[in-house]
């Protein structure tokens, strides 16, 4: 699932993390809110990153969490842009086919890792197949650093392993954790695992100290160093701890996704499916999409209607920084 609001909103990004205490880690607990993407079957979404309380976690800087939504019909994705990023496509159920414009066609399936990068430009549609009667996942995005924004096309496919350790089932798609380490080169140092956590079963997890992390909770409730952290909501620890203690104190198995990496310290401003760091820049990238520039270059394979997604209207003010509480400046346009 990518971007497909009609109106999308413009967000300057750039927040310092402050540094946990390693024996009493605070956990803040970011609530998402539904959005509902475009296009002719739209559908809603649970967004957690960005916000205004926190826009990066690392350079995991976008977060959208979805379903199980029965599908009716297909969703449907026409071919669309991104730039300075790269897309994490994470699903629990359902199928989704991927085509893009370095002619690479793939399935999205639960369990597996798709991981598109788009660089200086990219296009790609997604599509859900007939095998597909629910849709259930996770979409998101990595800021790419100043030094590798303009960076080739590229995309990668892998099936991470099950770890079984202490009542917990871990697959690790990005990064290393427990043991485990993902083939999948990334542009920071990130990690990104799924953990479904057995009933009443308690782990310790031994983490980068340098990271700071996001728990996004999918099914269940999660106790996140103390904090219980419910279905839909991401909990968040700061850099310093070297442990993090997670437990399911329910009947049933729960299930999260464990985010992390290096915090960000790079500005960067996101509109649409542009990431970019000036308003000019954003502007560029979207005359280019419209204008059909060998920027993005052409999906093959494609059947939908309509051939390619429309870039929105940029707003008629000049898209401004947007800067967390307690930054020193508030957020708002010019």
């Amino acid at each position: 699932m990518s971007n497909t609001e009609a109106a999308p909103a413009e967000l300057t990004c750039g927040d310092r993390p402050t540094t946990a205490d390693p024996d009493r880690p605070a956990v803040e607990v970011l609530t998402p809110r539904e959005v509902p993407l475009g296009g002719p079957r739209a559908m809603r979404v649970r967004r957690t990153l960005p916000q205004r309380s926190r826009s990066l976690i690392g350079a995991w800087c976008f977060a959208d969490h979805y379903g199980p939504t029965e599908v009716t019909g297909a969703m449907d994705v026409a071919p669309h842009p991104h730039t300075g990023l790269q897309t994490v496509s994470w699903l629990f159920a359902g199928e989704i086919e991927h085509r893009d414009s370095i002619g690479s066609h793939a399935m999205i399936r639960p369990g597996e890792l798709n991981l598109m990068t788009g660089g200086h430009g990219i296009c790609h549609s997604e599509v859900s197949t007939p095998a597909a009667k629910t849709l259930h996942g996770v979409q998101l995005w990595v800021a790419l650093p100043e030094r590798h924004r303009h960076t080739a096309r590229a995309f990668d496919h892998y099936v991470p392993s099950v770890n079984r350790i202490d009542g917990a089932e871990i697959r690790v798609f990005l990064g290393s954790l427990a043991g485990r380490t993902s083939p999948i080169p990334t542009f920071t140092p990130l990690l990104g695992a799924e953990i479904v956590l057995g009933p009443d079963a308690h782990m310790s997890l031994g983490v980068d100290p340098r990271f700071e992390h996001g728990v996004l909770v999918d099914t269940g409730d999660i106790v996140v160093a103390g904090t219980t952290v419910h279905a839909a909501e991401l909990g968040y620890v700061g850099t310093g701890v070297r442990t993090l203690t997670l437990s399911n104190r329910g009947t049933a198995p729960a299930r999260f996704l464990l985010l992390g990496g290096i915090p960000f310290d790079e500005e960067i401003l996101m509109w649409w499916n542009f990431v970019g760091r000036t308003h000019e820049e954003i502007a560029e990238f979207r005359e280019a999409w419209e204008a059909e520039s060998d920027q993005f270059g052409s999906v093959t394979g494609y059947t939908g209607t309509p051939q390619r997604l429309p870039a929105p209207e940029l707003p008629k003010v000049r898209i401004k920084p947007r800067r967390n509480p307690g930054s020193g400046q508030e957020a708002g346009h010019g």
